[in-house]
């Protein structure tokens, strides 16, 4: 059965990654299952993204056997700290000041699973991104614009990106949520 053929779910709700897989053409459903992100202070920031995309995407592959699971995870890094989505308005401030000015790395974990194959995938993709110098007014009126606290670092590089974002290296959707370049050749492979 080729993956075409396979029902696909993605094991996430967050609306970004739905939007992607929908703009790349693919037919899925969303299901999702309750799994805790896990932060352990031993792994780096792109087993991090590894270990939490594949707890997501286990979790629904237990209940739907049949179907090719796709779970990812996406984590912000300033070196080996991790910055994770904002509790508080007053956290994401905190957070754009600290990564302005500077390259960090977004890391995208994606596992896909189909369970009763027994197959498994599990990859990550890293893009540098570094912030204009900000003041902080400058933050404040970007934060006026988007809503920050579900989104890994405080900020949407697709949301008025343009006001803080200097440069990119590497994929614009693995900022966004889901390296489809990197998904699509995966799934092709399957």
């Amino acid at each position: 059965m080729s993956a075409s053929a396979l029902p696909l779910l993605l094991a996430s709700a967050s609306p970004r990654r739905a939007e992607l897989l929908r703009a790349a053409g693919l037919e899925f459903t969303v299901l999702t299952g309750q799994t805790d992100e896990v932060q352990p202070e031993h792994l780096s920031p792109t087993e991090t993204a590894m270990i939490n995309a594949y707890r997501k995407a286990r979790t629904v592959a237990k209940r739907q056997p049949d179907a090719l699971v796709l779970g990812a995870d996406t984590v912000v890094a300033l070196g080996t700290r991790l910055f994770a989505k904002p509790a508080t308005r007053a956290a994401a401030e905190a957070m754009l000041g600290e990564l302005q000015g500077k390259i960090h790395k977004v890391v995208t974990g994606v596992c896909l699973i189909q369970q009763r194959a027994h197959r498994q995938r599990t990859f990550a993709t890293v893009t540098l991104v570094k912030l204009h110098r900000l003041t902080p007014a400058q933050i404040r009126a970007y934060l006026d614009r988007i809503q920050p606290l579900d989104k890994a670092g405080g900020y949407a590089i697709q949301e008025h990106g343009e006001l803080i974002v200097e440069e990119i290296a590497g994929s614009f959707t693995n900022v966004v949520g889901l390296p489809l370049e990197r998904v699509r050749a995966e799934l092709e492979k399957w």
